[in-house]
């Protein structure tokens, strides 16, 4: 873990046992954020909000777990204004902690979909990607075309997936649960445990390299992860994105899962206006622009043009579930694939 304090010149004193300066964390025009994106490019949503309106941004840096620990041993004198995270089940995490408040906003409410943030306001997404199918285009002419095809006898030893403690593989089992029920959740798992073309491993850009290696045929990933090769270079992946077709799942059906990056106010921020200021200010034009155009993802609001990276995916009928079941059935999930062996 580590911080990072805009407009201030700060000292890393070691990991855990960092903490903000009384008069930092309290002072007027800031605001204190807890992050575990870990995108550098998030820098200029920072920068550009502090040019806004003045409000001077404090960044803390970790993983989820460790600033969960991190919020609650500080407790009520805890520093934290905002915390940002990555998928609805680590959000949901933290409404479940207890760490966040409710926020009633007309600006989120209005630019933030239904079903991409907490039906009472703890959390509220702010970038948004999707989980799609990925394969071979010359070695399958007939690509899985739903969620349920990834479990397909045909497909058999030609899956790559990431392991089952990964938040988007959990996320994506819960959606099945809530959409299928966990019977049904179960059966579609062990089909796709049985076409996996080796044990589960890596991240979601070493899926797309085992298409390109020639290891898999068939990839599951997010989205941004393509997008990104295709707009920079990303080793032993960009310049063979030409070998690589993509499925946005389901679209006679649910329609395609979707998860999001995500923020919440702290329980007892003590800069709250700052932080719903700073909230907001995620879901303008401009934040949603760069949030496309620095990290490759979709924007959550309504109309907000894509990146040219993005842009070359498309656009596709997106999964209405709301992001809240994702959490509430993880637990489901993650026991489901302990059952079957799904490491």
């Amino acid at each position: 873990m580590h911080i990072r304090t805009k407009n201030l010149v700060t000292s890393v004193i070691g990991a855990l046992a960092i903490t903000l300066s009384a008069s930092a964390a309290y002072a007027d025009g800031e605001v204190n954020i807890y992050s575990s994106r870990h995108y550098d490019t998030d820098d200029r949503l920072y920068s550009d909000f502090t040019e806004a309106t003045g409000i001077k941004v404090n960044l803390i840096e970790g993983k989820i777990n460790e600033l969960i620990e991190r919020v609650k041993a500080e407790g009520t004198n805890s520093p934290a204004d905002i915390m940002i995270t990555t998928d609805a089940g680590r959000l949901y995490k933290l409404e479940q902690e207890q760490l966040l408040q409710k926020v009633e906003s007309m600006t989120l409410s209005k630019e933030v979909p239904a079903n991409l943030r907490h039906p009472e306001g703890y959390w509220y997404g702010v970038s948004k990607r999707a989980r799609v199918i990925f394969y071979d285009k010359a070695k399958v002419t007939e690509p899985p075309m739903t969620y349920a095809d990834l479990a397909d006898p045909k497909y058999r030893g030609m899956v790559c997936a990431r392991s089952s403690t990964n938040i988007y593989m959990l996320s994506l089992l819960a959606s099945q649960i809530a959409h299928n029920g966990e019977a049904a959740a179960k059966t579609w798992a062990e089909g796709l445990l049985s076409n996996l073309a080796r044990e589960p491993q890596g991240g979601d850009t070493d899926q797309l390299r085992g298409i390109v290696s020639g290891e898999c045929a068939i990839a599951v990933g997010n989205t941004y992860y393509f997008a990104r090769a295709l707009r920079k270079d990303v080793k032993n992946l960009s310049g063979s994105t030409d070998k690589i077709g993509w499925v946005f799942p389901d679209q006679e059906g649910n329609g395609t899962h979707v998860n999001i990056s995500g923020a919440g106010v702290t329980k007892n921020a003590p800069n709250k206006e700052n932080a719903v200021k700073l909230l907001e200010y995620l879901t303008s034009e401009s934040a949603q622009n760069y949030f496309a155009a620095g990290n490759d993802e979709y924007p959550v609001v309504e109309g907000v043009a894509l990146s040219s990276s993005v842009q070359q995916l498309g656009t596709f009928k997106e999964d209405n579930l709301g992001l809240e079941e994702l959490g509430k059935h993880q637990a489901a999930a993650q026991k489901i694939y302990n059952e079957i062996g799904y490491k």
